[in-house]
Formats: C-alpha cells, sequence, structure tokens
C-alpha cells in the first residue's frame, strides 16, 4: 500500500454538529438553577458563554454595550481606522458608568454645548466655572435656544450626590427632585461624574451585566497580529480583551509577532484561528484560543484553501491540549442553532463565538434591507470583496 493511500487508510473520522447529539441523563438540576458562567481567560468570567464574531456586519460598540449587558462579551472588528475602534472601546466603557465627565463653561455657546453632546452621545453637561459646579444644561433646555451663551438657559440649582451613594440614594433623588440626572461630586465638591436615569435602570435592569473592576462594561476588540500599533492604542484605552484574529493563527511568522504583542499589552490576549492540538503547544502564551478554521456559515476557506476540520473534532482535539496549559478555548464558526452552543461544550469549549446568530439583531452594524415587505440585515465574512474593500 503506498504513503498517499496509507493516509486515507489512517484517516480518523471527523464530526461536525449535525453529526452529534447529547443522550439524554438523570438529573436533579432544575432550569432555574443551571449557571452557565464561565471562565474564559485568567480575569474574565462571562455569566453566559457567548462571544460576538469580531465582524463588521455583527459587533460595533452597539452590539458589545449589549453582549456586555447580557453577560456575554462583544469583540469589536478591526475593519476601520484605529482611532475610529478606539473611540468604540471608549464609547462603551463611558455607558452606565459616572466616570470620564465631560463639562462646559458657562461661556461657551449653546451651539457649541450641542456640538459636545453630540459627538460624545450625552444629553447633559455640568457647567463648571473656576472649578465649581454652577449649572448643568440639557438637550431639552436648549433645542430652539441657538446662538445664545450657556449662562442664559442652565439650570442653576443643581441636585447632586456624594462619589460613595449607592444606586437606589441617587434614583431616590431623582424621584424626590422630578429630574433625569444627577452629578456626581468628590468630597471636595468636585465634579467626578454625571448619572442618569437611563443608567440606573440600565444597571438594575440587566443583573448579569459584567463589568470591570471600575464598574464599567468589559469589551474586546480585535487585532491583526502584525497591528502593534493598534493593539497599544486599544490596550491604553482599557479595552479588556484583544483577540488577535486571523484566518491561520498557526503561523510561525504571526506567532512570532504575537509573542511580541503579548509582552506589550496588559490587557488579556485571545488568539484564532486554530484547529490542530499542536497549535496550542506553539500559543501557550495565550490566555484562550478561538478554535475553527471553515466552518461559519458564509466562510469559503474550505472550500478555497482544501483545509479545515470538521468543527466537533477540532473543538474536542484542541481542547483536549488546552486543558494541558490551562489555555481556554472558544468554538468560533458553524454555529446556526441553539442545540449547536450546547453540543460545542460538551465537547469541550468554555465559550462559543457567534456571528450568523447575532447578525439580524437591531445592535449589528449590518445594513438593513427591505426585500418584498421583509426587513433584513446584511450579513457577511471578513474575507468578502465588500468587507475587504471598505476596510
Amino acid at each position: 500500500m503506498g504513503k498517499f493511500t496509507q493516509k486515507l487508510v489512517n484517516a480518523m473520522k471527523g464530526y461536525t454538529f449535525d453529526d452529534v447529539l447529547l443522550i439524554p441523563q438523570a438529573t436533579e438540576v432544575e432550569p432555574k438553577d443551571v449557571d452557565v458562567s464561565t471562565q474564559i481567560t485568567p480575569r474574565i468570567k462571562l455569566n453566559i458563554p457567548i462571544l460576538s464574531a469580531a465582524m463588521d456586519t455583527v459587533t460595533e460598540w452597539e452590539m458589545a454595550i449589549a453582549m456586555a449587558r447580557e453577560g456575554g462579551l462583544g469583540v469589536i472588528h478591526r475593519n476601520m481606522t484605529i482611532e475610529q475602534q478606539v473611540e468604540m472601546v471608549k464609547r462603551v466603557k463611558r455607558e452606565e458608568t459616572i466616570e470620564e465627565v465631560i463639562t462646559i463653561s458657562p461661556e461657551e455657546t449653546i451651539d457649541y454645548a450641542l456640538f459636545l453632546m453630540e459627538r460624545e452621545g450625552i444629553d447633559g453637561l455640568p457647567v463648571i466655572e473656576n472649578g465649581e459646579l454652577v449649572g448643568i444644561v440639557t438637550k431639552t433646555d436648549i433645542t430652539t435656544r441657538e446662538g445664545q451663551r450657556v449662562s442664559d438657559v442652565m439650570t442653576r440649582d443643581v441636585i447632586t450626590a456624594k462619589e460613595n451613594a449607592s444606586i437606589e440614594e441617587i434614583m431616590g433623588l431623582m424621584i424626590e427632585n422630578n429630574i433625569d440626572r444627577v452629578p456626581i461630586v468628590n468630597e471636595e465638591g468636585k465634579v467626578v461624574g454625571i448619572v442618569t436615569m437611563g443608567d440606573l435602570l440600565a444597571r438594575k435592569k440587566h443583573r448579569n451585566a459584567i463589568r470591570d473592576e471600575e464598574g464599567k462594561l468589559i469589551v474586546a476588540a480585535a487585532v491583526s497580529p502584525f497591528d502593534i500599533k493598534r493593539a497599544l492604542a486599544l490596550d491604553k484605552a482599557d479595552v479588556d480583551v484583544i483577540v488577535v484574529d486571523t484566518a491561520h493563527a498557526h503561523n510561525l511568522k504571526a506567532i512570532k509577532a504575537m509573542k511580541e504583542m503579548r509582552k506589550k499589552v496588559d490587557a488579556e490576549m485571545i488568539i484564532g484561528n486554530i484547529a490542530n492540538p499542536k497549535a496550542v503547544d506553539d500559543l501557550t502564551f495565550a490566555d484562550a484560543v478561538k478554535v475553527g478554521i471553515g466552518p461559519g456559515s458564509i466562510c469559503t476557506t474550505r472550500i478555497v484553501a482544501g483545509v479545515g476540520v470538521p468543527q466537533i473534532t477540532a473543538i474536542s482535539m484542541v481542547a483536549d491540549r488546552a486543558m494541558e496549559y490551562g489555555i481556554r478555548v472558544i468554538a468560533d464558526g458553524g454555529i446556526r442553532y441553539s442545540g449547536d452552543i450546547v453540543k460545542a461544550i460538551a465537547a469541550g469549549a468554555d465559550a462559543v463565538m457567534l456571528g450568523n446568530l447575532l447578525a439580524g439583531t437591531k445592535e449589528a452594524p449590518g445594513r438593513e434591507i427591505t426585500i418584498n415587505g421583509r426587513k433584513y440585515k446584511q450579513y457577511r465574512g471578513m474575507g468578502s470583496l465588500g468587507a475587504m474593500m471598505k476596510g
């Protein structure tokens, strides 16, 4: 028997999602008691085992906020300038937070106040003079008063809350005084932030939200293995996780570049994609690895390049090796139904990355299209002509 024939004889059988089912067994666990939280890196624990894909029709700041609020993690795609991606990370970090307050002088114009609100995506500004809080101005105050000064329209008797005030205390102030935002002041009376009723309601509503040590929503962002400049900029913007995003992460030049990146950033690092346990041996510096070469619903890698491993088999092989190093595994691609998530986790994944299942949501950035009265959202692969022309 020749060596090529021998390859076929010795080839292992591969399985994908449609090839397997889980055998039902006896359980004492009620659905309401199920815990689906999962550790995906040493510092990041999710309340749901789901990440949104780093695709330009799946994850930008809106999706990242929604994912963090639900207990997952959004990975902002890299098909944009460094500055745009950094601003999206900052936008997520600003959501529901009392820090990084934007202020304005009473001598500024209404036009400038509107410009600031539009640029920062906020509805109100504390008015500061000589370091002291002298008022607050909102969009409601200035909608028909262009050309005037902030001092002409601002509310002067400002209700404030202490920096250590609880959500319940701040909400009580708002209800008692019929206001929808409260500046937060420190012991010296300096403004350190502003909280809106919307922020408080969001925190009460989203009990499963994942936040960092400062109380900000967590967020991830994708980078090329060779784009150290982007990685450093994102790290400086306090991104929680850097996802090194490449079609074939088991590339020796890429691995060398990623090792250097690992030394220079403080954020957790997820590396993908791989489909071979030997790749794990070369990526032991990663906090987690993403598994999947060509299983995605719109991915043509297996057709164009003729490479790949059936996804359930790839997950199990990589998970066995990753366990030896304490590295987490994220299954990326091929998940079309909720049951596929369960199968991926049963095969060894700590979490899954979703593209197709999230692309049609309100938070996805894909262009909305109406065909025969039905609404659709654009969804495309990052190797598609449209995505490459945009980037």
